[in-house]
């Protein structure tokens, strides 16, 4: 299979897809008739071609996979054209309660709640809720509290490929002295 084929291919693929497109699964729908490093070349080099270009989308590499997003700068005419009127914003307290959950998980809400200094039943619901939490098991101590965890949500709504990839908030502490001096 020659590579424009297999990039127009990843294309359409991408394209169409509802979650992010991994080698291996572009590999499994031609039938394992291309191999997975074939398609990772391939992916990358769609990528780079879409981003030289002035274009209205380009490939992310986020929650594991591939997806098809469109540039910052052409947000306000997309949501005018789709009628979107606002977005969703995060509020404070719920931004708190993610970056301790990313950066922390597994934790329990009463670990939530001590490290914020405030009771976080109500925005851990609503995180639960946008599917940007959940729930991953009970701690093993009194009480068994429910332990929290981010989800590939979470991910694609952060534009990450895994949990990982967060700064380390002692670099971000750092970076803001160094910038306040």
């Amino acid at each position: 299979m020659n590579s424009e084929f297999l990039q127009a291919l990843i294309e359409a693929v991408v394209l169409t897809a509802r979650s992010p497109v991994t080698p291996e699964a572009v590999s499994m729908a031609t039938d394992r008739e291309i191999g997975e490093r074939e398609i990772e070349e391939a992916i990358a080099a769609l990528a780079a071609s879409w981003e030289e270009a002035e274009r209205g989308v380009r490939l992310e590499k986020a929650a594991g996979g591939w997806r098809c997003v469109t540039p910052a700068q052409f947000d306000h005419y997309l949501r005018t054209f789709h009628g979107i009127a606002s977005r969703q914003k995060l509020s404070q307290a719920a931004l708190e309660v993610l970056a301790i959950v990313a950066h922390r998980q597994p934790v329990t809400l009463p670990e939530i709640n001590f490290i914020r200094g405030a009771n976080s039943a109500a925005v851990a619901r609503t995180l639960l809720d946008r599917k940007l939490i959940r729930l991953a098991g009970r701690k093993k101590v009194v009480g068994k509290p429910f332990l929290y965890r981010t989800t590939k949500e979470f991910l694609l709504h952060f534009g990450l490929e895994k949990a990982e990839d967060l700064p380390d908030p002692e670099d971000l502490v750092e970076a803001e002295v160094i910038a306040d001096a």
